[in-house]
C-alpha cells in the first residue's frame, strides 16, 4: 500500500463502512471508533488479504468488532426514533406519539434479537437490501442469509406477540 490511490481508494471504503455503520443506527463516535479499528486491521493483515471484495472485508470486520463490543459492554445503540420523526414532522401530534411508540416497541423487541438476526433484519428492512447485498456484505451464501431472515422473522413476530399482550 504505497500509492496514493490505494489509500484514496481505502478511504473511500472506509467512508463507505462509516455510512454503513450509522444507517445501522450506531452512534457517530462508536462508528468512528469502529472505523479506526477496521483500519488498523486493514492495514495490520494488508499483505495477508486475499479478497478482491474488499469492501465486504472491511465491513465484515467493522460489523465482528461492533458485535464483540456489544457483548463486551452488553448494550447496542438503536435510535430509530430519530428518523421516524424527522419523517412524521407534518402529521399530528397523536400520530407522531402513536407511531414514536410503535419504533420503541421495534426498538426493544430488537435489542433482544440475536445480534445476527439484528442486523439481518436491519440489513433487508431498514437498508430495503437484496439478498445477494446482504449476502456479499456478510460473506454469507443467499440460501443462509434467507434461512437466518426466516427465523429472525419468526423470533421477531414470536417477541412482538410476547410484548403486546
Amino acid at each position: 500500500m504505497n500509492s496514493s490511490d490505494d489509500l484514496k481508494s481505502l478511504n473511500t471504503e472506509l467512508n463507505f463502512v462509516y455510512r454503513y455503520l450509522r444507517k445501522l443506527k450506531i452512534s457517530h463516535e462508536d462508528a468512528e471508533d469502529i472505523v479506526q479499528e477496521t483500519a488498523y486491521k486493514f492495514l495490520q493483515y494488508y499483505d495477508s488479504i486475499r479478497t478482491p471484495k474488499i469492501r465486504s472485508w472491511l465491513i465484515r470486520v467493522a460489523i465482528n468488532y461492533h458485535h464483540d463490543q456489544y457483548r463486551k459492554n452488553n448494550r447496542i445503540m438503536l435510535d430509530l426514533r430519530e428518523d421516524q420523526l424527522k419523517t412524521l414532522s407534518k402529521d399530528l401530534p397523536e400520530e407522531i406519539l402513536l407511531s414514536n411508540e410503535h419504533w420503541s416497541d421495534i426498538e426493544y423487541i430488537l435489542s433482544k434479537l440475536k445480534p445476527t438476526y439484528r442486523e439481518l433484519l436491519l440489513l433487508k428492512y431498514i437498508w430495503e437490501l437484496k439478498y445477494d447485498e446482504i449476502s456479499e456484505i456478510l460473506d454469507m451464501k443467499v440460501n443462509t442469509i434467507k434461512t437466518s431472515l426466516f427465523r429472525a422473522r419468526k423470533q421477531f413476530a414470536k417477541l412482538y406477540r410476547e410484548a403486546n399482550r
